[in-house]
């Protein structure tokens, strides 16, 4: 790729609280997506919540600005749902996104989440396997373990319980990809996830944002980790978003 511009990744239009983690010479790089703001906007009304204030094209899954006259562009390598936060990758080369997004698809990243869940798991680490069925209706996709067919598997790890067995920590790292895996396979298992309002307890989400004052999805991609080859060589690439403090506020 060209060499970017004089202060491209200072200067980027980042939504409101996002924050830079990090980025590599070959143009990939890491933001912090915060819970509630936008992987990229559905329509022009959606900027001001969206990862960038830019317009964002979906048939290239690329956002553009211009600047001086130039026009400026960032590759969204994978998504979020807005409920979640933590590690986003992007790319300002198009051939390196095509090439990081083949990693995604060909399961060769490493995604590590973290999520405080109502209950406690009875093993203190376990591998979820499951058979979902992935619909999408309205443009709002839904996933079910009835009647499913698409296989998904996960690593739970227990980080901490709370004394009172109320609010359990979990580090959960997917081996398969599908929509709403880790929500809906913590559901299964009467875990559901602090604040999901569609996969979850609804009456103890009540209960619990009416105590604590926190309404957002505890869910958190805390990170992304692999390796690739670009330029005839073998690059490590490693991002982490710290724990928000809203996390360490309620298991206290």
């Amino acid at each position: 790729m060209s060499a970017l511009p004089s202060g491209f990744w200072e200067t980027l239009p980042l939504g409101r609280d996002v924050r830079l983690l990090t980025h590599d010479t070959n143009g990939l790089a890491a933001l912090a997506k915060p819970a509630g703001t936008l992987s990229h906007p559905n329509e022009s009304r959606d900027r001001s919540r969206a990862l960038l204030t830019a317009h964002y094209d979906n048939e290239t899954e690329c956002f553009q600005w211009p600047v001086d006259g130039a026009l400026r562009r960032l590759w969204l390598l994978n998504r979020l749902d807005s409920g979640t936060s933590g590690v986003i990758l992007v790319a300002a080369d198009a051939a390196l996104a095509a090439a990081i997004r083949a990693h995604f698809r060909d399961k060769r990243v490493h995604k590590i989440y973290q999520a405080i869940v109502f209950g406690r798991p009875r093993m203190p680490v376990e591998t979820w396997r499951d058979l979902l069925a992935v619909s999408k209706k309205g443009g709002r996709i839904r996933t079910a373990t009835k009647a499913g067919n698409i296989p998904a598997e996960s690593r739970m790890q227990v980080v901490h319980a709370r004394p009172d067995g109320g609010l359990t920590l979990l580090q959960l790292e997917p081996r398969t990809g599908r929509s709403h895996q880790l929500r809906v396979q913590c559901a299964k298992r009467n875990l559901p996830i602090v604040g999901d309002q569609t996969y979850g307890d609804f009456k103890r989400n009540r209960t619990f944002a009416k105590e604590s004052r926190e309404k957002r999805l505890f869910l958190h991609s805390l990170e992304t980790r692999f390796d690739y080859e670009w330029g005839g060589r073998t690059h490590s690439f490693t991002a982490r978003a710290p724990l928000p403090e809203a996390f360490e506020r309620i298991l206290r």
